[in-house]
């Protein structure tokens, strides 16, 4: 799971493909060609399943499964940053996405400043 999946999900829709066709693509499709399907690949008792946890529909825009959402225009004409991973449950675990992406951003925002390197702006 990582940028190049969500673009490549991205493309299968920009093809043609219906929004649950592409999700089904990432999560059952690729469990029954490993057939593994009877233990991943879709929310069911017994089965395992890494989650994430979204505030806005995947099936009505894609982008909002990168981590940091994405940016579009509000009603104002703002740009305003949307959606994005809320909660990863790995393993039975949960993770605060959000808190996890602030500790990164934390060190990535100490290290810049550490070799001089400006920190640009963002939405």
């Amino acid at each position: 799971y990582g940028f190049g999946t969500i673009q490549e999900l991205e493309l299968l829709r920009e093809a043609g493909f219906h929004p649950l066709e592409v999700l089904r693509s990432a999560t059952l499709n690729g469990a029954q060609v490993l057939r593994a399907d009877g233990r991943i690949g879709s929310i069911e008792a017994g089965k395992l399943a890494d989650l994430v946890v979204l505030e806005e529909n995947p099936l009505a825009n894609l982008k909002v499964l990168y981590g940091t959402g994405h940016i579009r225009l509000d009603d104002e004409g703002r740009l305003r940053r949307v959606g994005g991973v809320k909660l990863t449950i790995k393993d039975g675990i949960v993770y605060d996405a959000r808190a996890l992406l602030s500790n990164v951003r934390a060190m990535v925002e100490q290290a810049k400043r550490e070799r001089g390197i400006e920190t640009l702006a963002q939405p």
